[in-house]
């Protein structure tokens, strides 16, 4: 099992999908669960690169998005060979704010989540206040998570500002989360609050975190 962990960890740091899905398929070969692959290679895989994120050798864009991808795509093909249901911790949908057509922060995000037995519905980019309450409320979701690139884009009146509103407004606060992320609210880490939202994660390797834990507030 430790031979495979270095191999697939190699594999995403060099972001090389095709080495790294390999490792997968040898892992199995070799009698390794598609649990234990995806709790015991991926999920940690992705775990350990949060202090490389924080550190001196800090991890790219590209690595981050390519160990996300791969992360959701061994996810998607382990748990159909599952040997029984896994374990969803919950739901969530997630989009781009309106206005915000920048779709790889969130891109990446949803690869992370995914990972961390999170059902994630990708609403897309541009994503209309009404449509988010809308689609969390249709697909029986706990979590909006809402991503901005631009700082006029979080800051909005037709952004995280109007889910709040909307949510007030049909008396959802209690049984809905929204969690936002992006590059405003690295520059403020108290700009979620001003926005209206009950979270924010500073990365996409941290998200998983967060929405576990506002799950967690929703259901208790």
């Amino acid at each position: 099992m430790e031979k495979f962990v270095r191999q697939y960890n190699e594999a995403v740091f060099d972001t090389d999908r095709a080495l790294a899905i390999q490792v997968v398929h040898d892992a199995l070969a070799e009698g390794v669960t598609p649990e234990q692959v995806v709790f015991g290679i991926v999920v940690p895989a992705l775990e350990g690169m949060i202090p490389r994120l924080r550190g001196a050798q800090g991890v790219s864009l590209a690595q981050h998005f390519m160990a996300s991808q791969i992360a959701a795509e061994v996810t998607d093909e382990m748990m159909s060979r599952f040997s029984s249901p896994p374990n969803i911790v919950g739901r969530m949908v997630i989009g781009t704010s309106s206005g915000d057509f920048h779709g790889l922060g969130k891109r990446i995000v949803s690869g992370c989540l995914k990972a961390q037995m999170i059902d994630v519905v990708d609403l897309g980019l541009n994503v209309d206040p009404v449509h988010f309450v809308e689609e969390v409320l249709a697909r029986n979701a706990s979590i909006i998570g809402i991503s901005s690139m631009m700082m006029h884009t979080a800051t909005g009146d037709n952004g995280c500002r109007k889910v709040r509103r909307i949510l007030q407004e049909r008396g959802l606060e209690k049984r809905i989360r929204i969690i936002v992320g992006g590059a405003p609210y690295r520059y403020d880490n108290q700009l979620y609050r001003t926005v209206g939202a009950d979270a924010w994660a500073e990365t996409a390797l941290e998200a998983g975190a967060v929405v576990k834990h506002l799950l967690r507030e929703v259901h208790s």
